[in-house]
């Protein structure tokens, strides 16, 4: 297993992360989904240790991630919102920067991506479109040969296109079942296209986190009498609607 997620509890006065329990294994791409601010990126924080747990326990790689979070952090590729660079900075410079952090850095795979985003390393961030930042961004996290992609909206600001071509992107990368993907997001149309897993928060709670298929088929009992079976967006809008106190 790749990434066990145990109880994992962040309190905040007006939010609490509640003892969320998840798992990912190798090969698969599990989408993290709920509604802004149910707390995707807190849990993703909380997990890579960002921000302190109060409770809970992380194992990646089969081991400890809090005490072996050095040699885990090269193994693993990230992508969070709000992260921002120097406006005035080439991407050359911050490249060669981050690549001193990372053993196993690959140059080739680096200018392999930065081809296949159309990226110039000579431009600086502010000439960067918000899609573009994003590209960059997990053109870094691609280049040191990382087993567990961990990204917070990754297809924000991208348009269709570009957002469809970062979906296939991840199924290519799992394809040879080592890797795996971890992204959160509030669009279901990327769940559809790509996800093998999801798993569900709402108000700091895991509703459920199972494989696709098997998602969508308990949440069908919210479906209205002869109506077909509902899409993921459907699942979530009715949902997101009802009041789970349990």
């Amino acid at each position: 297993m790749l990434l066990e997620v145990h109880n994992l509890t962040k309190k905040y006065p007006k939010f609490t992360l509640e003892r969320i329990s998840f798992s990912l294994q190798e090969g698969k791409i599990m989408g993290l989904i709920g509604k802004n601010g149910a707390g995707k990126s807190t849990a993703l924080k909380a997990m890579l240790n960002m921000v302190s747990p109060d409770e809970g326990t992380i194992r990646m790689f089969d081991t400890d991630f809090r005490k072996e979070e050095a040699r885990c952090k090269q193994k693993i590729g990230v992508v969070l919102g709000g992260i921002d660079f120097y406006q005035y900075k080439k991407l050359s410079d911050i490249t060669s920067v981050t690549r001193r952090f990372y053993k196993e850095w690959d140059d080739h795979a680096y200018q392999k991506y930065m081809e296949m985003f159309d990226l110039d390393a000579g431009k600086r961030v502010n000439q960067l479109s918000a899609g573009m930042k994003v590209k960059y961004l997990i053109t870094l996290a691609l280049s040191h040969h990382a087993d567990l992609l961990i990204f917070d909206e990754p297809t924000s600001g991208l348009d269709p296109v570009a957002r469809e071509d970062l979906l296939d992107l991840f199924k290519y990368l799992v394809k040879d079942g080592k890797r795996s993907i971890l992204f959160s997001t509030h669009i279901t149309s990327d769940l559809d296209k790509c996800a093998d897993d999801i798993t569900y928060i709402k108000n700091g709670r895991i509703l459920l986190s199972a494989a696709k298929e098997t998602f969508i088929k308990s949440f069908q009992q919210l479906k209205k009498p002869n109506e077909q079976e509902l899409s993921l967006e459907e699942i979530m809008i009715r949902t997101e609607r009802r009041n789970y106190s349990d």
